[in-house]
């Protein structure tokens, strides 16, 4: 098994969570401005979408967004997901606002078309994390164990404080808990950040 990976990028939080549930895979780096992986091969050849992350099974399936190989790390891992009757919807709900309410808006930040809209995005960013700090259900999103969601909040934590975007104390704190875990210390290291 294989992650297609640019370091720093929202691939971070497959890489973190693929930690935390003990597998074993081979990472691939990418570099998103050429649009080729370590080894010269072009990206759009291996993805059409040609960004990251993408996982790549041994029989040679494919998967890509983040949702999806999240829920996927999850599904073989379910002390990574909230239990309970609907702990699979609440999963899917709570990486869908991420990447729609989050990891979406930071691409205005990033690549702003004006002033104007870099700055509706922070604001907006600003809103959904003040937001995100009121569904903590203790340490982590969904109670005292972290699950493949809290992978993904850190890494658009990440890019809050990249950006200068301030967060709450909550999640401040929770920032700290999630850089604590082995899997979170791994992954950064492998992928050469902080």
């Amino acid at each position: 098994m294989k992650l297609y990976y640019s370091p720093g990028a929202c691939s971070l939080a497959d890489h973190i969570a693929m930690h935390e549930a003990g597998m074993h895979f081979d990472r691939v780096r990418v570099d998103l401005k050429t649009k080729t992986t370590e080894t010269g091969q072009k990206f759009d050849e291996i993805n059409r979408k040609s960004y990251v992350p993408m996982l790549e099974f041994d029989d040679g399936q494919r998967l890509t967004e983040n949702v999806a190989i999240l829920s996927w790390v999850a599904q073989q891992k379910p002390a990574l997901a909230p239990s309970g009757e609907l702990g699979a919807n609440r999963l899917i709900e709570m990486l869908a606002f991420i990447s729609t309410e989050l990891h979406k808006q930071f691409g205005r930040v990033f690549k702003p078309t004006s002033d104007a809209e870099a700055s509706a995005a922070r604001e907006k960013i600003a809103q959904r994390f003040q937001l995100v700090s009121t569904m903590l259900k203790g340490d982590y999103l969904f109670g005292e164990q972290a699950s493949v969601a809290d992978a993904y909040l850190f890494t658009m934590l990440l890019w809050a404080k990249k950006v200068s975007i301030e967060v709450p104390q909550k999640l401040k704190d929770f920032d700290e808990r999630m850089r604590s875990r082995a899997a979170v210390q791994l992954a950064l290291k492998h992928e050469g950040i902080e």
